[in-house]
């Protein structure tokens, strides 16, 4: 295992840019993430960190060791950087523990099968270690490449993708396997992914990535509760921005009533020269920020709702005609078109200028 750097890294196509300065720390034995949506330039930044690809400018350094520099690059294979593929790429004429011992040709016969014995125990497959590839399920599937790729002890696991093509239910029960599975072994691991929920479920670091750079690099509970911009704000997660005014360095006021904390800078009145008291602001409303209260007399109309077995997505009309979303226990079965109680419980305050 190593640390992982990102320094100020870029790389083009001709004219057009695909990542810029892009910046960033993986710590020894931690997993990260980059994060976004289809061509925001997360995988070109893996197989830059793989060796597949160079960098214009910048420094990608594992474990101390400068890895590539304009113009200079190691090779991938002296990189000690184990990579599981979007669609496994298993050797299908080789059986499930060739396919982990693949990579430990130079070791003696009795140390291959030994490690390849462990990871077998380690991804829960010794009871298939004869099968071939076309035998397993997709789950299997994915933690024979994650073994495969463990195998020579590599000082950082990259990983493309790797639920893509698995059903949701599987994806999410998967990532908790894969995530213990890297902590055991103490491995420093970066995943890229368009989907939030493998990103929390797997990462103790993620990267919001937007049109070639990171918005922001933070902890899962950070990006949610924390977002440093309005594109991380609508891309982690549920949401909806209600016009605010603020009243000092840590009040905000909404219609719902007067909100209380740090104020992003952004829209801090005692550290931005323009965003004064009544200066007008967006702010986030989380679902969990607005919590039913059959006594509160301050009421919202149910405009729409979405079972998810446990509870209800309301999406609520406030008195201004502005809409909010909120959290529910299922029990509660309001009608659309029904007022219900509501009460505020935000704990992070989140406010953006008002474009």
């Amino acid at each position: 295992m190593a640390e992982l750097i990102l320094d100020s890294v870029s790389q083009s196509y001709g004219a057009r840019t695909i990542i810029a300065d892009l910046s960033f720390t993986l710590p020894e034995g931690a997993i990260g993430c980059l994060l976004g949506p289809s061509g925001c330039g997360k995988t070109t930044a893996l197989r830059c960190i793989s060796g597949f690809e160079s960098i214009q400018r910048g420094e990608i350094r594992i474990g101390g060791e400068v890895v590539s520099q304009p113009d200079w690059m190691l090779a991938a294979e002296k990189r000690r950087v184990g990579m599981v593929f979007q669609d496994y790429a298993l050797f299908p004429h080789l059986t499930v523990a060739a396919n982990i011992g693949f990579g430990l040709r130079g070791a003696s016969r009795s140390a291959r099968e030994t490690r390849v014995g462990e990871l077998l125990q380690l991804v829960g497959l010794a009871a298939h270690a004869d099968q071939y590839p076309h035998q397993l399920s997709g789950g299997q599937q994915q933690r024979v490449a994650l073994a495969r790729a463990l195998a020579p002890r590599p000082r950082l696991i990259l990983m493309d993708e790797p639920f893509s093509n698995l059903d949701v239910e599987l994806r999410e029960r998967l990532s908790l396997e894969v995530r213990d599975i890297l902590k055991r072994e103490a491995t420093t691991a970066l995943i890229v992914t368009h989907d939030q929920n493998e990103a929390f479920a797997l990462a103790d670091w993620v990267g919001v990535m937007h049109e070639g750079r990171i918005q922001q690099w933070d902890t899962p509970y950070k990006l949610y509760h924390e977002p440093a911009n309005r594109f991380v704000a609508d891309f982690v997660g549920q949401g909806a921005l209600v016009t605010g005014e603020v009243i000092n360095d840590h009040q905000v006021e909404i219609e719902l009533g007067v909100l209380s904390g740090h104020i992003p800078v952004e829209c801090d009145a005692s550290g931005c020269n323009e965003c004064e008291r009544s200066c007008q602001v967006d702010v986030l409303l989380r679902p969990d920020d607005i919590v039913h209260d059959d006594d509160s007399l301050l009421l919202a109309e149910v405009e729409n709702k979405a079972f998810r077995g446990a509870e209800f997505l309301y999406t609520l009309k406030l008195p201004s005609g502005q809409r909010a979303l909120s959290l529910v226990p299922s029990h509660h079965d309001h009608a659309i078109g029904e007022k219900i109680g509501i009460k505020l419980a935000v704990d992070h305050v989140v406010a953006f200028r008002r474009e």
